[in-house]
């Protein structure tokens, strides 16, 4: 069986200052390698077809200047769009507007680098969670690319995947990196752990 936490010691997390369109903000970044060419990366990043396969529906043009909608989350404008490098767009939920990129490198034998930064608000929900509840959801997401990078399937129906153990324990997991990378960015550890046992509960609430 896939050991799903291991997979989190293969990534790195940081987490430091952004502009964004409300002012000043906090960016939450994560890199991961795949063993795929950049060309495969991209593609199933920015096909809606693709993406809808191992993320959620999306619909929309996924190239400079054209509008996404992620089924019941976010919608946005393309902002770059720099195939196989580099995709930019607004991350617009509710009433708040982020930005998010996505910059990919080669990176030889077959391999290519994600990263991903987003910048998000400086408002109540950064106050609550800190950098987790943001990181977590990526680290899921990228999880999943990986999954289907590899087998062309989905790392499971959605229902299954909220309930499996061997995830519930990656998220806790992955809860615990993000406050490490809060407390690296100068978070005391009392406002790192406790915006991570947030995060956790949230997520991963125990039974």
């Amino acid at each position: 069986m896939r050991d799903l936490t291991a997979e989190l010691e293969g990534a790195r997390r940081r987490v430091g200052a952004a502009e964004v369109p409300a002012g000043h903000g906090h960016l939450v970044e994560l890199r991961r390698v795949y063993d795929a060419r950049v060309e495969d990366v991209w593609a199933a990043c920015t096909d809606p077809e693709r993406v809808s396969r191992w993320f959620v529906p999306v619909t929309g043009d996924l190239r400079l200047g054209g509008q996404y909608q992620i089924q019941g989350n976010a919608s946005g404008e393309i902002t770059e769009c720099r195939p196989p490098h580099r995709l930019a767009l607004t991350w617009v939920f509710g009433d708040d507007v982020s930005l998010l990129a996505v910059d990919l490198t080669p990176l030889g034998e077959g391999k290519a680098e994600l990263r991903l930064g987003h910048s998000v608000t400086d408002n109540d929900h950064w106050a609550e969670y800190g950098p987790g509840a943001t990181g977590v959801g990526w680290d899921l997401t990228l999880l999943g690319l990986d999954t289907y990078l590899q087998t062309g399937e989905p790392l499971g129906d959605p229902e299954t995947v909220q309930s499996d153990p061997a995830v519930l324990a990656f998220v806790r997991q992955s809860a615990l990196e993000w406050g490490a990378a809060h407390r690296a960015a100068g978070a005391s550890a009392t406002t790192a752990d406790e915006a991570a046992a947030r995060t956790s509960a949230a997520y991963a609430p125990a039974p």
